[in-house]
């Protein structure tokens, strides 16, 4: 089991202090309590890296969480899944990025998503039961 987090998490963890940051930061600390790995996609970074400003946050976000939260690269076994994932939800390609945070806890028998689009993602991961999809 994993904790995976989208761009909205990513976010609200790099920004000011709110609810929604208190609880990613809370499932991190959880899950690095439980031993258990916290990834994002490294496509989710690509869609948060949008000009310097915004880069110089996320870098600073994913260095500040260096020891509890890793990123993830999609290769050959990752991009199966994904794949997988877009067909059973009948989805395309605008769900890309969503489908690689939904795919990792696939790919490690299952986990905690924490999204700020719970919708989006609860569809994709209608067909896997392992795979827990929470709002932040």
């Amino acid at each position: 089991m994993i904790l995976a987090l989208d761009s909205e998490a990513i976010s609200a963890l790099g920004g000011s202090d709110s609810v929604r940051k208190q609880r990613v930061r809370r499932a991190l600390q959880i899950a690095a309590r439980l031993n258990r790995d916290a990834l994002v996609p490294t496509v989710v970074l690509a869609e948060l890296y949008r000009g310097r400003g915004r880069n110089q946050l996320v870098d600073a976000c994913l260095a500040r969480e260096r020891g509890t939260l890793s990123c993830r690269d999609t290769d050959r076994t990752l991009a199966r899944i994904v794949g997988g994932i877009l067909a059973s939800a009948s989805a395309g390609s605008e769900d890309l990025a969503d489908a690689h945070v939904v795919a990792l806890a696939v790919e490690k028998g299952g986990g905690l998503v924490l999204t700020g689009d719970p919708d989006d993602l609860q569809r994709l991961a209608a067909a896997y039961r392992d795979v827990v999809v929470e709002p932040i």
